[in-house]
């Protein structure tokens, strides 16, 4: 990188905080290892006004510019080989919690965690969780528009996001720090960036939704006879608590193996191993359903047990243990959030993030397993999904490691869920990984209203640049 251009970055942010050659290590490779590039070199920048001076000199010298959080994406999303790294992990200041209107104020580089214990502190819980909530951060969660398990009860980032400050590629800032919840005035340009990889502009900070702190929760490991079963148990536990399912999680016999085999210590569910077992939590918010009975039973417990007892006597039920601890119901949490740790414990390994409707579930699997039996017999697929809102994880370990077998499997995985009225991109976003897929599967006058958005937000085309939206 000219040494120019590294002194003028220098008078930027500090000398201290632009890394070159080996002190760009940790942002050279992604979470997966799949992605290893070497930046021409890392920026850490501490406020929005020195984001927006990187970007204007960018923009000057077309410097290709990715923008990172947390790094734990598994896409390939910060890959940033020949491209300067934007790091917002100094960016860490979390402004406000607002009680009384049950927001918070972060900027892009607050840890996930961090900001579920602030939240805390006021009895109130931002709700997006997944397993990399200690490391993941506020900016790539908004730029991937992440979800993870109570998607079912609360959305999406983008569900959860009232306002957003952002630097567009030539340096300006945009201020869309509302915290209103309804606001018609013009396009929602909050909602466009949300989701957009940082190709669009650099997301700096963020009004966040809260909500209250469950007062209680009724969780239980529960084995079901089929998918339609669960699916039919989902409908009869959220119709009961009145909306109250936070997580429907679905882990499949091969899961449990997995994890068996992976996580040191780890416990069977059950006794006898069955095809599908779920993970199901339901929050209490009111103090009638979390206050104690006088014989210390918490009514939202009860009430999930004896909704549970009725369809084990029936049979659509074959097992449940509920958690009568907050040790338990870690254990129950910890199971279902080492899928990363579990998945890629194995190589080679093809991964994919595909949502259909609800009903659709299983022909979805089925058809993928087809595919597979035709494409690959010696083939193993391992899945695992948040069922609550259609999101599968279908990840595949292949026969052998033969990139053509690789795009076929993945060609044929997004060609079922597409076909089934689904997306092949549910959570995790498209970065470099589902860009073909993207070319393949997305609409081609969507895809030029894509192009045709990028090119006026970045007409030098500098940020995060071959990423989300193929070339024409």
């Amino acid at each position: 990188m000219p040494v120019a251009l590294l002194d003028r970055l220098a008078e930027i942010v500090g000398p201290a905080q632009v890394l070159t050659g080996p002190d760009c290590a940790r942002w050279a490779v992604d979470w997966t290892g799949k992605y290893a590039a070497q930046p021409l070199a890392v920026v850490r920048p501490a406020s929005t006004a020195e984001v927006s001076g990187v970007l204007r000199l960018a923009h000057e010298t077309a410097t290709p510019v990715v923008p990172v959080s947390g790094h734990t994406g598994l896409t390939g999303g910060g890959a940033a080989g020949g491209a300067l790294v934007l790091s917002l992990d100094r960016m860490s200041a979390i402004t406000e919690i607002n009680a009384a209107a049950r927001t918070a104020t972060v900027e892009a580089g607050v840890i996930l965690s961090r900001l579920h214990d602030a939240a805390a502190a006021q009895d109130l819980v931002f709700p997006v969780t997944f397993g990399a909530r200690g490391s993941a951060m506020i900016g790539g969660i908004l730029g991937t528009n992440a979800g993870g398990s109570n998607v079912v009860r609360h959305g999406n980032a983008r569900d959860l996001c009232l306002g957003l400050e952002a630097v567009l590629a030539d340096g300006r800032i945009v201020n869309l720090m509302s915290a209103l919840h309804k606001d018609n005035s013009g396009y929602n340009l909050r909602h466009l960036l949300i989701g957009s990889e940082g190709t669009l502009a650099v997301i700096t900070r963020a009004v966040l939704k809260l909500a209250a702190r469950p007062r209680a929760y009724a969780t239980a490991t529960v084995a079901v006879r089929s998918l339609p079963d669960a699916l039919a148990l989902l409908n009869r536990l959220r119709d009961a608590t009145n909306g109250a399912v936070e997580a429907f999680e679905l882990m499949p016999r091969s899961y449990i193996a997995g994890h068996l085999q992976v996580v040191k210590g780890a416990r069977p569910p059950f006794a006898e191993p069955h095809d599908f077992t779920l993970l199901i939590e339901v929050a209490a918010s009111s103090d009638r359903d979390a206050t104690p009975r006088p014989d210390g039973s918490i009514p939202i417990v009860g009430l999930l047990e004896a909704e549970l007892a009725a369809l084990m006597e029936r049979g659509p039920v074959l097992d449940a243990v509920i958690a009568r601890t907050e040790a338990q119901r870690r254990q129950m949490w910890e199971r279902r959030e080492a899928a990363a740790e579990i998945a890629f414990a194995r190589a080679p390994i093809i991964d994919t993030d595909i949502a259909v409707a609800l009903d659709k579930v299983e022909a979805f699997l089925d058809g993928a397993a087809a595919g597979l039996a035709r494409l690959d017999p010696k083939g193993e697929p391992f899945y695992v999904s948040h069922l609550g809102d259609g999101n599968i994880h279908y990840n595949i370990y292949p026969s052998r490691d033969d990139p053509a077998l690789g795009d076929a499997l993945v060609e044929m995985i997004e060609g079922v869920a597409v076909g089934l009225g689904g997306s092949f991109s549910a959570e995790h976003g498209v970065g470099l990984s589902k860009l073909n897929t993207m070319r393949r599967r997305k609409d081609p006058v969507a895809l030029e209203m894509m192009r045709a958005i990028k090119a006026a937000l970045d007409p030098k085309g500098i940020l995060n640049p071959g990423k989300v939206v193929p070339r024409a």
